[in-house]
Parts: C-alpha cells; sequence; structure tokens
C-alpha cells in the first residue's frame, strides 16, 4: 500500500519513523513466528507415522490478524502446523500453539516499551529472551538456537543484497554516509558504510551497504569497487560530507561523477568555528547561499558572507570558498531536484532511527549482528522513500541534458 509522506515527514498515521517502527516491528514478528515453527518441526522431524510420512508438517497461514501496538495496528500472518500426533494420554490430537502468538492475543501486555524494540533484540540471543519475558511474560517458544538462526539468516539476506547484480539498475545520483555503531565486543566502534540512490525513475533506493574501518577512503574504495564490479554505472552526482575518505575513493573508482557536498554538515562545521554570538547570523547568511534563487545569485550571496566574515574569522569563510564549487554543484541540475540535492537528508532521516534503536539496544552484540541490524531497518524504511520531486526530469539529467537557472536548456541529442 502507498503510504503519503507529507513536508514534515509525518503521514495519515502518525510520523514516519513511527511508521518505521511499525514495519520493523512487523516484520520481526512475522520472522519469529516463522522461526518459531521451522523449530518446532525441525525438533519433531523424527516423528513418522506406518507409512514412513512426518507427522508434523507445514500447512500454508493463518487468516492475517491485527495486534495492537503503541505504534498502531499491526497486521500479521500466523504460519499454520498440521501435528498429526495424538496425545497418548487423552487420546486427543495435539496442536501447535505459539508462545510469541497465542490464538487468543489481540493486544501486547507491555507493547509500549517491547515491541518497537523486539526487531532489534532479536539481533542478540542474551538480549532478545528477556526481551521476550516483557513481552510474554515468558521466554518459552524461541530457543537460543532458533534466534541464532533467524539472525543467520538477516546476515544471509545481507549478503544476498551485496553480491546481487547491479548492471540492470541505473542509479543517476546517489548519497552517501556511515553511522558508527557501538559494538560490545569491541572497544572501538564500528563504521557501517550507506549508499542510497535515485533510479532513472526518480525513486530512491538502497544500493550498498558495508563494514568500513572509520570511513576510510580504502574501505570506501572498496565498497564502490565492489559495486563497479556488479555493473554499477558511474552517478552523474554523489552527495555526502566533507570526510576526505569518499571524495578520495571515489575519484579513483567513478572519476567523472560529480560532487556536491551536505549544506547540512558544512552549515554545522562553519558555525562550530565562530562564537556562539556570531553563529545566528552567520547561520542565516549561509541558508542565503543554498536557498538562493539561482547560482549567479548564490555566488553573490558568498561574497556577502566572506565580506561579513572574512576579517574576524577567515578559517570559517575559507569553509566555504574552498569548497564553493562543490557546494554549488545542485544548481546545475534541475530546479526540482535541489532540495533533494544539497544535503544528505534522505540518507540521515533513516540513519536517525538507527542511531536511536542502536542507543536503546547499547550496541549490537558483534560486527556482524550491527550490520544485520541496519541492513533490516534500513530495508524497512525503504518501502516509505518518496521518489525525488520531478521525477520524469531524472532520465534528461542522465542523457546529458544542461540546465541554467535550474530549467532545461538544452539536451545532448538536440545539441549535436
Amino acid at each position: 500500500m502507498l503510504t503519503v509522506v507529507n513536508d514534515d515527514a509525518s503521514t495519515r498515521d502518525g510520523s514516519l519513523i513511527d511508521e518505521i517502527v511499525r514495519e520493523g516491528a512487523r516484520r520481526m514478528l512475522a520472522a519469529a513466528l516463522e522461526a518459531e515453527v521451522d523449530a518446532y518441526i525441525a525438533e519433531l522431524a523424527e516423528e513418522r507415522d506406518e507409512r514412513g510420512r512426518r507427522l508434523v508438517v507445514r500447512n500454508g497461514h493463518h487468516q492475517p490478524r491485527k495486534v495492537t501496538t503503541s505504534a498502531g495496528s499491526v497486521e500479521v500472518r500466523a504460519p499454520r502446523v498440521n501435528d498429526k500426533r495424538v496425545d497418548e494420554t487423552t487420546g486427543e490430537r495435539r496442536r501447535f500453539s505459539s508462545a510469541i502468538l497465542p490464538p487468543w492475543c489481540r493486544k501486547s501486555p507491555k507493547i509500549a516499551e517491547v515491541l518497537p524494540l523486539l526487531y532489534l533484540h532479536g539481533l542478540s540471543t542474551g538480549d532478545f529472551v528477556p526481551a521476550l519475558e516483557q513481552f510474554l511474560g515468558s521466554s518459552a517458544g524461541l530457543s537460543p538456537a532458533t534466534v541464532t538462526r533467524l539472525t543467520a539468516q538477516w546476515q544471509a539476506d545481507h549478503a544476498a543484497f551485496q553480491d546481487r547484480d547491479l548492471s540492470q539498475t541505473d542509479y543517476v545520483y546517489i548519497w552517501v554516509d556511515g553511522i558508527h555503531l557501538r559494538i560490545r565486543l569491541d572497544q572501538a566502534k564500528a563504521a557501517v558504510l550507506v549508499v542510497i540512490g535515485v533510479r532513472v525513475d526518480g525513486t530512491k533506493e538502497l544500493v550498498a551497504m558495508a563494514d568500513g574501518y572509520r570511513e576510510s577512503s580504502e574501505a570506501w574504495a572498496g565498497l564502490l569497487r565492489d559495486c563497479a564490479r556488479r555493473g554499477m554505472r558511474a552517478p552523474v552526482l554523489a552527495v555526502g560530507d566533507g570526510a576526505l575518505g569518499f571524495w578520495k575513493a571515489l575519484h579513483q573508482v567513478f572519476p567523472e561523477t560529480r560532487e556536491q557536498r551536505c549544506w547540512v554538515h558544512k552549515t554545522a562545521n562553519v558555525i562550530d568555528s565562530m562564537p556562539k554570538s556570531a553563529q545566528p547570523a552567520a547561520k542565516k547568511a549561509l541558508q542565503d547561499i543554498y536557498d538562493a534563487e539561482d547560482r549567479e545569485y548564490a555566488e553573490q550571496a558568498v561574497k556577502t558572507f566572506a565580506k561579513l566574515y572574512q576579517a574576524k574569522f577567515p578559517k570559517a569563510v575559507a569553509k566555504v570558498t574552498d569548497d564553493q564549487d562543490e557546494l554549488l554543484a545542485f544548481y546545475d541540475y534541475p530546479a526540482e531536484h535541489w532540495i533533494h540535492l544539497r544535503t544528505t537528508n534522505p540518507i540521515e532521516s533513516t540513519f536517525a532511527t538507527v542511531r536511536l534503536r542502536t542507543k536503546v539496544t547499547k550496541g549490537a552484540g558483534s560486527r556482524a549482528a550491527g550490520l544485520a541490524m541496519v541492513f533490516k531497518l534500513v530495508e524497512s524504511a525503504q518501502a516509505r522513500w518518496r521518489a525525488v520531486n520531478g521525477a520524469h526530469l531524472v532520465a534528461l539529467v542522465r542523457d546529458g541534458a544542461r540546465f541554467e537557472r535550474g530549467l532545461l536548456v538544452e539536451r545532448q541529442d538536440e545539441a549535436a
């Protein structure tokens, strides 16, 4: 079902974060139910009738039902089990009953704290069982072996994602960023490198995600080379913060791709180098640059900023003037795309949810578990990403069309 996201990141049913939490809870609950049934059937695999047929097998799914949670109503379809065994004492057929989601359950008893965390706690056997105890009043029904198998499946899903063919998908724009996760078994934080792209049809999509040491140029180059090996075409424009690691790697792997520095990161970096008394006015002057009517007005705003602050804060001014070309690159593309291209907000908004949940769980149990956790959260969020404004113009950008003041003035085939 299509979810409409408003400009303030809200939806008809609440905030975008609530939507992500609700989807994450639904997916985790569905995966846990499947794992519970798999464990039950595997345990009884040797139970067979006189013809050698298994007595306990899967039998499709029950009808969908809704479970009320603090994040809203979550629809689930519990797997059905056909158990042909007979209780020798009562003579009645045995029945499988889920300890995670009993047949009578329509509302979780302590869901306010548990369901949003259930998705993450499943990554650590030590944390998942206490979470289930809060959720159900019992940890029965999901053994450590089942949790381990479920975690392994998530990691396998990520491995398959990282090995998929990219030659049939063209990413015209990409956003890049990294998130640092605290791993309980490591003293240092692990960096997860993420690439999100805009396809020719204007839709956004997770392109790649990999573990990377401190967002180094070697780590980024490894990720980009792997994308190129799998058939990824060089993007027209890459958007990221000022970390030198990625840009050095980009020049090595996709030298024809242009750079756009994130204005959110740049503004914070510039403001932090100035005294608090000067920050409000300086922030407004910076906003005049990236909110300008076109590149010409933006360049004038850069000169104004330099004139106002060069004498007192030359280092702050240099942070803008030294990167002027990379900061104003977005003005060479359709005006409809400017709001998307001048910052890494499309990726930062997703990372905000990831950071919140990794903080609550006090870190993943291992680097592999942390990577699988981020992959599943971003995968869940992806279903609700909006296409860029002026989606039809993305194909023209790939074709080499020229834009001035944000308007189409020339296509490459027309100029030939």
